[in-house]
């Protein structure tokens, strides 16, 4: 797929994506509860493959301001939409991505949010170094990863059948050691791993760009 094909895909399963509830409420709840740590009441917070908004809505209430992006039109449409029906001021969803030039001044955020969105993206080493170019001295990188190469279950093969057949976006796999080295390579420090209880294939890293 390219990326408007990749777009189209998201936009399609925009309406069923907002109904789906979330699978893992527990550990979603404590992946909130551990970047409302990094956050203060005026924060600039960054949020990158945003969906249709529900962290962001749902973190607005612990930060100054939070920019959030997709590159599903569909997507942020939605997100705006429940950002209205709940009254939150704060938030602003916006159709985007760091695949290319940063859309923002150098030093902007206080902290980056990246759930679930980097095993969707084809250079990852690109986007983490405009995440930590955009991030101010000090500034967070809170990513929710799927490292489907930390699992014996075959996913590879499975997603690109499911690709074909158009049912699945293009999914790239790697395993948690990789993403922390690619952290610290993109030259983010202090790269830990939390434990939210999740499945194993999903590593929660916080990473910090040195102050």
């Amino acid at each position: 797929m390219t990326m408007s094909t990749e777009a189209k895909f998201w936009d399609n399963i925009a309406d069923k994506y907002a109904a789906s509830p979330v699978k893992d409420v527990s550990a979603f709840e404590r992946k909130q509860a551990i970047t409302r740590e990094h956050l203060r009441s005026d924060a600039k917070v960054l949020e990158i493959g945003c969906g249709t908004g529900s962290l962001a809505l749902a973190l607005s209430g612990f930060a100054g301001h939070i920019h959030a992006l997709d590159f599903s039109s569909e997507m942020v449409r939605i997100a705006s939409q429940k950002q209205q029906a709940q009254g939150v001021s704060n938030v602003t969803f916006q159709q985007g991505t760091l695949d290319g030039a940063a859309p923002f001044a150098s030093s902007t955020f206080d902290c980056a949010l990246a759930f679930s969105i980097l095993h969707l993206v084809a250079n990852r080493q690109h986007v983490l170094r405009n995440v930590w170019e955009l991030l101010k001295p000090g500034g967070s990188l809170i990513s929710s990863n799927v490292c489907l190469s930390d699992s014996w279950i075959p996913y590879r093969p499975l997603i690109r059948v499911a690709h074909w057949l158009g049912q699945a976006p293009v999914v790239h796999s790697y395993d948690r050691e990789t993403i922390m080295r690619e952290l610290r390579e993109a030259g983010f420090t202090q790269v830990q791993e939390h434990d939210v209880g999740a499945e194993k294939i999903v590593a929660f890293i916080v990473a910090k760009k040195p102050g």
